[in-house]
């Protein structure tokens, strides 16, 4: 078995940098979600919304950059083109969402894909002792799991 310069399964840890590949994908696509309703939400909830996805993409850009670290650390090369993220999205795109419930909506959607995918990446960096990224995914899957919950109460 060949160890990397961080002492981890080379073989693995090119596996698991696809997969943070894949989810610095589905990121992009959510943090461009966010954007998108931060810049179009419209109504009576607006001033409130407009502060709450500015707070989010501002911390999903974070993340983003964070994620494609994570993969140089590995030893890989992240993606970096929009045709690439296209390719790998399983978050939907929201598209002009405007109204305050649609655009809570695709919130709490784009989440529970990321939710999927990370809790993938966990399995698979716990099996391969792979702590740097095992800590960054229970970040992400804590942090968005309370995310959910406050947007499915705000739903009502």
């Amino acid at each position: 078995m060949t160890l990397n310069s961080i002492g981890l399964n080379a073989k693995k840890a090119k596996e698991i940098s696809k997969d943070l590949n894949n989810l610095l994908a589905n990121f992009q696509i959510y943090y461009q979600n966010l954007r998108g309703v931060h810049w179009n939400i419209k109504g009576k909830r607006f001033f409130d919304l407009h502060v709450k996805f500015e707070e989010l993409y501002t911390d999903a850009n974070v993340k983003v950059d964070e994620i494609a670290e994570r993969i140089l650390t590995l030893g890989e090369t992240p993606l970096h083109t929009f045709e690439d993220y296209s390719k790998l999205a399983k978050v939907p795109v929201g598209e002009n969402v405007s109204e305050d419930e649609k655009a809570v909506r695709l919130i709490v959607d784009s989440l529970s894909e990321l939710l999927k995918i990370e809790r993938d990446i966990l399995d698979k960096s716990g099996e391969m002792n792979d702590e740097g990224t095992n800590a960054m995914m229970s970040e992400l899957i804590t942090e968005q799991e309370k995310t959910i919950w406050m947007f499915k109460a705000w739903l009502g």
